[in-house]
């Protein structure tokens, strides 16, 4: 057969317009492919640690799957997965041999990052990290811990266990990831100092009675210091329980602290949230209040000044130290009881701390269960667990807080699923979410990228409210320089309010915003919520903003567009598609109908001048105002170009093939449109009502004909099939 001119014209074509296209298609192609695929899962395994000790106290090793019940709330469960973790086994295998390549094996847990799988063999292995709150320490409390540690690891430290140093100062360390080398172990202990921990002590609460002598007329009120210094604690154990997550094995963390005072309730959700990460990641939590046994005289300490009032001599002063002491060791013990530790208080002996991990996690059961409870209500559920022989003790923690769904949220963790969700690597697709860029020139070195977001408005669900449909969706976004490092950021809420006659569901719910930029390569990532029912999607692509210094015609993008919009926002002054207090809506689709107008939009900058004897088409840079419809079929009168101006010619043509469909007639430029970004504007109007519906190559004509340089971009468009009007009913 025969191939002709025209079929390579037609086959060229094509393959221009799904080059052009792939973005969108791929994109929409991804999340059709996953939509198909992709497995909801609505419930979450639950671990729960059973130790189990015969009537002596002895540890019992033989019990099976079968022998145990589990309930929730009091409603009996299914029990899942069923694992016996057997450490004694390693403990008594004598100390660990050196490897081929000389070392003993480390693990790489804590610093892998938080996306990343663990590296660590855990099993039948006993993980405990020692966590050194130094932020509010004397340094004979910092020495009194580090010499507990040391103690530990050189006397009682067994082959099965690995440990890891994590310190918290002025800011939060890992020290040592998990490790059996007792050699860096001590070594990293030596590392500490004294002087690391001054600074961060709670201050007071503005009352001077009872209070240092200080020789300051007022007393400081620090109380929202200390809500915060609370809160910063609490935190940093909630982002280690983040990575602890990674593995099944139960995890003991030893807390040395000099204890966390909270203010009111203020701090009441930094410690939920932190018990409830620790629970998730089947971490138990061993605090232990450094500060040992302590003696409250009545005048104070010795170190510290005269108490202010009668309060020394009243005892007054005695019961709000110990009112104090008792509120510090408060939340330690919530800590410890709520993820299945225990609290180590009032005792100068360190040591059955860590005896008491090493026996809590010699022997255990790890028992796994899916609630059978649907409700994402973020509550506290209680366990129990039994087992079918007599005379047994179970060790086990008392319950945990289920995960919430977007209806129970609050704002905070909203915000947190967002940035989750701008972080992650793999998009979601719950919402389709298609975007488009064109750059603009602002100066040399500065270009403005205007960015368009688009969603069906099929997929948002608009609540009827007083004769209105109402929606809100949830935009965040960034921009990465070589997709490394964040130059832009975006977070808005927009609120739909259409009249419900208007069917917003059948059409599109664009949304319009830029940045500003210097040549290069970008990545940008948007991601968008309906708060309905928290659904979300995501939208991520490459962008290449051209250095126009090293182009022979200096050139804008084309953008193409059906809509002319009155400006809302007064913040658009940056913007180069608002000219006139009317907005160019781009059209990323590139899909009109047969009765649209297709508005383009292009700039041309450092147009070259030079002599113009010739007449000029039309001194006009809006045409639609100024020569009818851009050269759709009317004339323009002629005029005289200044001599040593500009001369720009610029057209549109529509192509089919090989075959011309239409060209509109020339628009000259003779002057710079805007002088401070000496750029000449483009605007163009054409009626579509000439073209049949189809699919057509909209090629754009740009000649700088003083300088001799050219440009001919080109872009797929598409004319749609009129929709017929729908059958009028009987009686109407």
């Amino acid at each position: 057969m025969k191939l002709t001119r025209k079929f390579f014209s037609i086959l060229a074509a094509a393959i221009l317009l799904l080059r052009m296209a792939a973005p969108l298609i791929a994109q929409q192609a991804e999340q059709t492919k996953v939509n198909e695929a992709r497995i909801q899962v609505t419930t979450e395994l639950v671990l729960v640690n059973v130790v189990a000790r015969d009537k002596k106290g002895n540890l019992v090793r033989d019990l099976k799957k079968s022998d145990f019940t589990l309930f929730e709330d009091g409603k009996k469960q299914e029990i899942s997965t069923f694992d016996f973790e057997n450490v004694d086994e390693l403990a008594t295998a004598g100390a660990a041999e050196t490897t081929v390549a000389g070392v003993t094996g480390t693990g790489a847990l804590l610093r892998s990052g938080k996306k990343a799988p663990p590296s660590l063999d855990a099993r039948d292995r006993r993980l405990m990290l020692l966590f050194f709150d130094f932020s509010a320490m004397d340094p004979e409390q910092i020495d009194r811990s580090v010499d507990a540690a040391k103690k530990f690891v050189t006397a009682k430290m067994q082959p099965a266990d690995l440990l890891a140093l994590v310190s918290l100062a002025t800011n939060m360390r890992v020290d040592l990831d998990f490790t059996d080398d007792k050699a860096k172990i001590v070594a990293a202990l030596t590392a500490y100092n004294s002087g690391q921990g001054q600074g961060f002590d709670n201050g007071s609460t503005g009352s001077s009675e009872g209070a240092a002598e200080t020789s300051g007329a007022v007393s400081a009120d620090d109380t929202d210091f200390n809500t915060f210094n609370a809160d910063r604690k609490l935190l940093a154990l909630q982002s280690l329980m983040q990575a602890l997550g990674k593995l099944p094995q139960k995890k003991s963390l030893i807390y040395f602290s000099n204890g966390i005072t909270q203010s009111g309730a203020d701090n009441q959700s930094a410690l939920r949230a932190t018990t409830a990460a620790a629970v998730k990641a089947n971490v138990s939590i061993y605090s232990l209040d450094i500060r040992g046994l302590q003696a409250f005289p009545p005048g104070g300490e010795a170190q510290s000044a005269s108490l202010h009032g009668q309060s020394a001599y009243s005892g007054a002063s005695i019961l709000n130290d110990l009112n104090g002491n008792a509120a510090s060791q408060d939340t330690l013990a919530t800590l410890s009881s709520d993820t299945g530790g225990k609290a180590f208080f009032d005792s100068n002996d360190f040591g059955p701390v860590f005896s008491q991990v090493q026996k809590d996690s010699s022997v255990y059961y790890v028992l796994g269960f899916t609630s059978n409870n649907p409700l994402k209500d973020g509550r506290f559920r209680r366990l129990k667990v039994q087992v079918n022989r007599a005379d047994m003790k179970l060790d086990f923690r008392s319950g945990y807080y289920a995960g919430r769904d977007f209806e129970h949220l609050n704002r905070a963790d909203r915000e947190q699923q967002l940035e989750d969700e701008l972080a992650a690597q793999l998009p979601r697709v719950d919402v389709p979410l298609y975007a488009g860029a064109a750059f603009f020139r602002q100066d040399d070195s500065h270009y403005y990228l205007a960015v368009s977001l688009v969603v069906p408005g099929s997929q948002i669900p608009f609540v009827t409210e007083k004769e209105k449909d109402s929606a809100t969706i949830d935009i965040v976004g960034e921009v990465r320089e070589g997709g490394k490092f964040p130059v832009g950021h975006l977070r808005d809420t927009v609120k739909l309010a259409v009249e419900s006659t208007q069917q917003v569901r059948r059409k599109n719910v664009q949304y319009n915003t830029g940045f500003v930029l210097a040549p290069g390569s970008y990545h940008l990532k948007f991601v968008i919520r309906e708060n309905q029912t928290g659904r979300i999607g995501s939208f991520e692509t490459d962008v290449q903003i051209p250095d126009l210094r090293k182009s022979p015609l200096k050139m804008s993008s084309v953008v193409l567009s059906s809509l002319r919009a009155p400006v809302t926002n007064k913040k658009n002054g940056a913007n180069p598609l608002v000219r006139d207090q009317m907005e160019l809506v781009p059209n990323i689709t590139h899909v009109f109908a047969p009765d649209q107008h297709l508005y383009l939009q292009y700039e041309v900058y450092d147009a070259v001048k030079g002599k113009n004897p010739a007449p000029a088409a039309t001194p006009s840079l809006n045409a639609d105002q100024k020569g009818g419809q851009n050269g759709a079929g009317k004339d323009v009168p002629t005029v005289k170009a200044p001599k040593d101006s500009i001369r720009v010619f610029t057209s549109i043509e529509f192509l089919q093939g090989s075959t011309k469909i239409y060209e509109s007639k020339p628009v000259v430029a003779n002057e710079v449109t805007a002088p401070d970004r000496k750029a000449v504007i483009f605007q163009m109007d054409l009626p579509l009502q000439l073209l049949r519906p189809g699919l057509y190559l909209c090629q754009v004509n740009v000649i700088d004909d003083v300088a001799g340089s050219f440009s001919f971009p080109r872009f797929p468009l598409l004319i749609r099939e009129p929709v017929p009007a729908a059958p009028e009913k009987a009686g109407d």
